[in-house]
């Protein structure tokens, strides 16, 4: 049974979505005939565009609340160590170092420094990462590693294997070896650091454990979702967007003009999907920024819109058939700029985390409010780089 809100969203985004087709029809005709369209009709096409983007984000939302399923809480997998350890750190949080007896810091130093902080839980650092699955697209779509090295190494095929024919009698003749090289996606830190105060730590009933997680897991998926896309790899993740155009050498990506010197076209879009090989088609996702997506809803081919939003519920946000992920750390359409990713990132892009999220607690640095000085490594990097295409803004 579809939810009642769902369905009140759902015919809310029909609505809408009509309403802005309308309007740029009336657009497009002034365009025809005058070369411009009235300021107000521009910035009504544009408001009600911006109204069904907001419907999709809250339908998609919800269809992601109510499809949800039950699991166990933290609470119930830990043993009865886990659970005195999680004890320990949430004293720790509440009244720091000094209220700790020395077994119970002996405890928590066990792989950790004290001068640097204490690793949280295993269940803490879990629900951190689930956190910034929700919040961070890119991990949506990407593979991710858990190691507990400073480094992820993997084997990179650097070409492929001859071959040839076998007949009965024949003697096959030598083909070449493929080489094999070392692809090493480093980790690198991050941090977040949460801000709070001593009346609020000493609030029995104020659950300390998920403002922390809230507070770092929001602001991390932040910062690592920017890097996945536009990092240098220069002590940071590198990003899907820093590599160079070309299909001739490992290390670069396929760029497609739009067609267009400073706009998006149909044309453009369909040919990234013919572009990409057939191998990762069945899996690939759009990357694109909201503006992006709201610049392809003004697109028409024949007299009709390429795309439009899914009225079903539990149906995802599709154009050519392919479901789209919103990047905001996409550029926005403009000349020469890279606006719109598409394949199999989760053959094309591996996120890599370093097992383990520490905590160091600062009441000094910021009086009256107590700090948690909270740190992560994390890295990034291609690992295939003819799983994706990229759609460049130009003629």
């Amino acid at each position: 049974m579809v939810d009642v809100e769902l369905e009140k969203i759902i015919e809310e985004l029909n609505k809408t979505y009509k309403a802005q087709q309308e309007k740029n029809d009336q657009r497009i005709k002034e365009l025809e005939k005058k070369g411009h369209a009235p300021g107000d009709l521009e910035e009504k096409v544009r408001e009600l565009g911006a109204q069904v983007l907001d419907l999709i984000e809250a339908k998609e939302a919800l269809e992601t609340k109510l499809n949800r399923p039950a699991i166990e809480t933290p609470e119930d997998k830990l043993d009865k160590e886990g659970k005195e350890l999680k004890e320990i750190v949430l004293k720790y949080m509440r009244h720091g170092e000094n209220a700790l007896t020395p077994d119970e810091i002996k405890l928590l130093a066990t792989d950790s420094d004290p001068d640097g902080g204490y690793w949280v839980t295993s269940d803490v650092s879990s629900r951190v990462i689930t956190k910034m699955f929700e919040t961070s697209p890119m991990r949506d779509v990407a593979n991710t590693e858990t190691i507990g090295s400073d480094a992820l190494e993997m084997g990179d095929d650097l070409g492929e294997a001859g071959g040839g024919l076998l007949s009965e009698r024949g003697t096959p003749g030598e083909t070449p070896t493929p080489k094999v090289g070392v692809r090493r996606i480093p980790v690198h830190g991050f941090y977040s650091d949460p801000k709070t105060t001593q009346q609020m730590l000493d609030d029995a009933n104020r659950d300390i454990e998920g403002w922390l997680i809230k507070k770092v897991s929001e602001k991390l998926a932040r910062l690592e979702n920017t890097y996945f896309i536009t990092g240098t790899g220069n002590d940071r993740p590198r990003g899907i967007l820093d590599y160079p155009a070309g299909t001739t050498n490992p290390g670069q990506i396929e760029q497609i003009n739009s067609g267009s010197a400073a706009a998006l076209t149909p044309d453009g879009l369909r040919k990234i999907i013919f572009t990409l090989k057939d191998a990762y088609i069945a899996n690939a996702t759009w990357l694109m920024a909201r503006s992006t997506l709201e610049a392809i809803s003004l697109l028409k081919e024949d007299g009709k819109a390429i795309w439009q939003p899914n009225f079903q519920a539990g149906v995802p946000t599709a154009l050519l058939g392919h479901p789209i992920k919103r990047m905001a750390d996409m550029p926005a359409v403009a000349a020469n700029s890279l606006s719109i990713a598409f394949g199999d990132f989760r053959e094309g892009y591996t996120i890599v985390d370093r097992q383990g999220i520490r905590i160091l607690r600062d009441p000094f640095s910021n009086k009256p409010l107590v700090e948690f000085f909270t740190t992560k490594r994390t890295g990034g990097d291609v690992t295939n780089f003819e799983a994706y295409v990229i759609q460049k803004t130009a003629a």
